[in-house]
Order: structure tokens, then sequence, then C-alpha cells
């Protein structure tokens, strides 16, 4: 299953689930990460951490370990 932090520029991809297990899980949830939801990579910076990513017409920057706790489908 492919993680939001595998995404490549102007892809986007629908959230199939957030792992809990995470230890950020609940911040990446608060933000609005929610399984349906669509989510584009936008940018990424020079070492690719953080990423930036639009949400609900929301641009959110997210470190990649947390990105990784977003399941796509």
């Amino acid at each position: 299953m492919r993680t939001a932090a595998e995404l490549n520029y102007g892809e986007r991809g629908i959230i199939s689930e957030i792992d809990s297990s995470h230890p950020s899980s609940n911040r990446i949830i608060e933000h609005g990460f929610t399984p349906g939801q669509t989510i584009e990579l936008i940018n990424k910076s020079t070492f690719n951490d953080p990423i930036a990513v639009a949400i609900r017409g929301t641009l959110v920057a997210i470190r990649r370990c947390e990105a990784d706790c977003i399941k796509l489908k």
C-alpha cells in the first residue's frame, strides 16, 4: 500500500486509512487528513522533508515521517 510520502509532484491520492499506531496520527487527523479525502503533493523541500500537500483547499506542510502514516488507495 502506498503512503503520502511516496507521492510525486502533482500526483493525487485518496486517503484510505491513517496508521493509528503512529505517534502523530491524532495530529494528522486533526489537520483534516481523514479517509476519503483527496490529497495532492505540491512541493518538497531540498532534502524531501518536509513536504507540502493540498487537502480540502488548504496547503499543509508535514514531515515525511508523518506522511508515512497516511495510507493511500
